[in-house]
C-alpha cells in the first residue's frame, strides 16, 4: 500500500496524542504555534502567605527569543527568514541579568485581598525558573496574572497548574485568574474561583485554545518526517 495511504490514519492518531500532551512537559521548536510554555503554582504548607510560580519556556528558542528582545543577546541570532540560532549558553545568560528578573516580576504578579504580593526570583534549572511571592497575609483566593512572552507576540499562551492539577489557559482571552489557594475565610471571589477550578469548563478551555497549537504542531512533525522518508527513497540505489 502506497505511504501515502496511511496518511489520514496517522493523522488521526497524532490528533488523538496531542490531547495527552496536557499533562506532559515536550520540547518544541515553533512558537508562539508550537507548545505551550507552563507555570506551575504551588504553596508552601510552612508559610500560608506564600506562593511559588515556576515558569518554564516551551521550547528553547523562547529564551533565545527573549534574550534579544531584553538586548541580552545579539539581533543577528533571529535570521531573516525567522529561524532563530539557539546556544546552550542562552539560559545561563538570562538568568544571571537582572533584566530578566524585572522582566519575570512584571509579566508575572501575584495579589491577596486586593494588596500586591512580592516577589523574588529565585533559582533556574532545566525545570523552570521560580518566583516567589510573599502576600500580606495567609492565602485564600490570589489573584494571579501572567503575561509571559505576550511583548514578543499576543498569540503566546500559558498552561498554568495549580494545586490539585487545577488548570488555566493565560493569553489574549484572559491574563488574569483568581486561585483558591489556602483556607482564609471564604469569600464571593473565594466560592467564584473554587466553582471555576472545579468545574467541566477549565479542561475545556485548555483543550479549545492549546490543542490546535498542539496538533499543528504534532502535525508539521509527520510531514517533515514524512518528506524525510520519501527523499531517502529517492536516493536508495536499486539493487
Amino acid at each position: 500500500m502506497p505511504a501515502t495511504a496511511r496518511w489520514p490514519r496517522r493523522v488521526v492518531t497524532s490528533a488523538a496524542f496531542t490531547l495527552t500532551l496536557l499533562t506532559t512537559a515536550i520540547p518544541a521548536d515553533a512558537h508562539p504555534y508550537g507548545y505551550p510554555q507552563t507555570v506551575t503554582i504551588a504553596t508552601d504548607a510552612a508559610r500560608p502567605d506564600l506562593v511559588r510560580l515556576r515558569w518554564k519556556p516551551g521550547g528553547v528558542d523562547e529564551l533565545t527569543l527573549l534574550g534579544v528582545h531584553l538586548g541580552l543577546l545579539p539581533q543577528d541570532r533571529v535570521l531573516l527568514d525567522g529561524a532563530v540560532d539557539t546556544r546552550d549558553t542562552d539560559a545561563t545568560v538570562l538568568a544571571a541579568s537582572p533584566l530578566f528578573a524585572t522582566y519575570l516580576l512584571k509579566q508575572m504578579t501575584v495579589s491577596s485581598d486586593g494588596h500586591a504580593c512580592a516577589g523574588v526570583v529565585g533559582k533556574t534549572s532545566d525545570s523552570g525558573v521560580d518566583v516567589d511571592y510573599t502576600c500580606p497575609g495567609p492565602l485564600g483566593v490570589a489573584r494571579i496574572e501572567i503575561r509571559m512572552l505576550s511583548d514578543l507576540d499576543p498569540a503566546y499562551r500559558t498552561v498554568a497548574t495549580g494545586p490539585k492539577g487545577k488548570r488555566q489557559v493565560y493569553g489574549p482571552d484572559e491574563y488574569s485568574h483568581d486561585w483558591l489557594l489556602g483556607d482564609a475565610p471564604p469569600t464571593t471571589a473565594a466560592a467564584t474561583a473554587s466553582a471555576a477550578d472545579h468545574g467541566p469548563t477549565t479542561a475545556w478551555k485548555v483543550a479549545r485554545s492549546v490543542g490546535p497549537l498542539l496538533l499543528v504542531a504534532a502535525v508539521g512533525s509527520l510531514l517533515r518526517r514524512q518528506v524525510r522518508r520519501r527523499r531517502a527513497t529517492r536516493v536508495r540505489p536499486s539493487s
